[in-house]
């Protein structure tokens, strides 16, 4: 695929097949992930692909102990409710997914349904678990410089025929998470990324969410 179709043309999945996704493709996929840039080179992330048993460990331990009311426990800082513009556009994207799935707001329980598929990693057959080295826990730009490395994730899955979707809520309860694949005390738990095949007549997959325009969210100076 051209650079260009993979950008324009990538989308979030949320609804995937139950095929599994071959080990030597994702190895693939992190091998491009892995050449994103980094501050002074030094490649802070590590990628921990779970499947199987495993992840279905996670899906359930995640959803059990968020529906059972325990606080969520990322390991990285939160940010608390989205305001102003970033809650609109927060709000956009829900109503756009809710209207192809047809789930009305006033459904409560659809829209609770909705929010655990997120908690289960969306059934994905793959989660890429994505950690930084904790002796950086106080680096900003090692947060910058792995969210590099996520978006090369997503892209390189999308070149490859996979589809993947940048997944917070999987990783809500992070000693689950932490405790499946076994990952090392040294390294923080940053998100995860959803990944597998797409079900082409899922509605959710055909979502595009809005962009603003260049002259939008770009500032130029000293052009002619």
């Amino acid at each position: 695929m051209e650079f260009e179709d993979v950008i324009r043309g990538r989308r979030s999945i949320r609804g995937y097949k139950t095929d599994p996704v071959p080990k030597e493709l994702i190895k693939q996929v992190v091998a491009l992930a892995d050449r994103a840039p980094s501050s002074m080179n030094t490649q802070p992330w590590h990628f921990h692909v779970v499947t199987g048993e495993p992840l279905d460990k996670i899906r359930k331990g995640n959803t059990e102990r968020t529906m059972a009311g325990v606080a969520p426990s990322r390991e990285i800082r939160m940010h608390g409710a989205y305001k102003g513009v970033h809650r609109d556009r927060q709000k956009e994207i829900a109503g756009q997914l809710f209207e192809a799935m047809g789930i009305d707001w006033g459904d409560k329980e659809r829209r609770q349904d909705w929010v655990l598929r997120g908690f289960r990693q969306f059934d994905a057959p793959v989660s890429i678990v994505v950690t930084y080295d904790e002796d950086l826990a106080e680096n900003d730009i090692a947060i910058f410089d792995c969210g590099a490395a996520v978006n090369g994730l997503v892209n390189a899955a999308w070149s490859m025929g996979l589809g993947a979707v940048i997944n917070g809520q999987g990783i809500m309860q992070s000693p689950v998470v932490r405790q499946h694949p076994e990952i090392p005390e040294g390294q923080v738990i940053l998100t995860c990324v959803a990944m597998g095949y797409p079900v082409p007549d899922f509605p959710a997959n055909e979502v595009v969410s809005r962009r603003r325009a260049v002259d939008d969210v770009t500032s130029f100076v000293g052009f002619d």
